[in-house]
């Protein structure tokens, strides 16, 4: 391995420094997040946990683009969010991040093939290649016989695994996931954590995957514990 090509996969894919998020102003301001400083590598799975209102979510929304840090600095893949305009943001979320959600967010009345493929029918990708990738993602998260299934015809487990294929499906630097098990019973939640961990690394992807359950933090890289906006040592 040359030096420049080592340099680059130690570079962090992710970069927070001291960043602080605020809402309201004066004696009444909420500080939802204080002086937060961490980062992340690629092919790192890293799981934040807190109690409810620790600050995970703020995080999260701000390292995704979608809201900006009162101070501080944010960098995904040597990019200042802080320094895009919103079109910048919204391009930044459309093809360098992917987002699962705890309540899946699949559109009820498409296929599971169909909703894999809609991030990449948003950046026109070919439809060739579409259905390619399609086939790919949903055999890397064990659903090949399911792609012609709508969300009501498959259970949690299997509906988490299509907002994972998903999410993938524009090949991103970074996967942020806000409680992904958080409606599953807890032998399927830790199937859906190994699977983000597995794919992952297999796509050479960065995650960073806010939940409060201690059996699938054992599976993340790192741990960073919130409390009260501030990263516990």
């Amino acid at each position: 391995m040359t030096q420049q090509q080592s340099t680059t996969t130690l570079a962090p894919m992710i970069e927070i420094e001291d960043v602080w998020r605020s809402f309201g102003s004066g004696a009444t301001a909420v500080h939802a997040l204080r002086g937060v400083s961490f980062s992340a590598r690629r092919g790192e799975l890293t799981a934040l946990r807190g109690r409810s209102g620790s600050g995970k979510t703020t995080l999260l929304n701000l390292v995704g683009g979608l809201d900006s840090p009162t101070s501080g600095r944010i960098t995904l893949d040597g990019a200042d969010l802080a320094g895009l305009d919103e079109s910048g943001r919204l391009a930044i979320r459309r093809d360098r991040i992917g987002f699962v959600f705890q309540s899946f967010g699949l559109i009820p009345i498409l296929t599971a093939a169909e909703n894999v493929g809609v991030p990449m029918r948003l950046r026109k990708v070919g439809a060739a290649r579409r259905e390619e990738r399609v086939r790919t993602l949903l055999a890397l998260v064990g659903l090949s016989d399911h792609a012609e299934q709508r969300p009501s015809e498959m259970s949690g487990g299997q509906q988490q695994r299509v907002a994972i294929a998903r999410a993938l499906a524009n090949e991103p630097a970074l996967i942020i996931a806000d409680e992904p098990t958080g409606q599953l019973d807890s032998e399927t939640g830790r199937s859906v954590m190994q699977l983000l961990r597995a794919v992952v690394r297999s796509e050479g992807a960065t995650a960073l995957v806010a939940t409060h359950d201690p059996q699938l933090m054992v599976l993340a890289d790192r741990v960073v514990e919130l409390r009260d906006g501030q990263i516990v040592e």
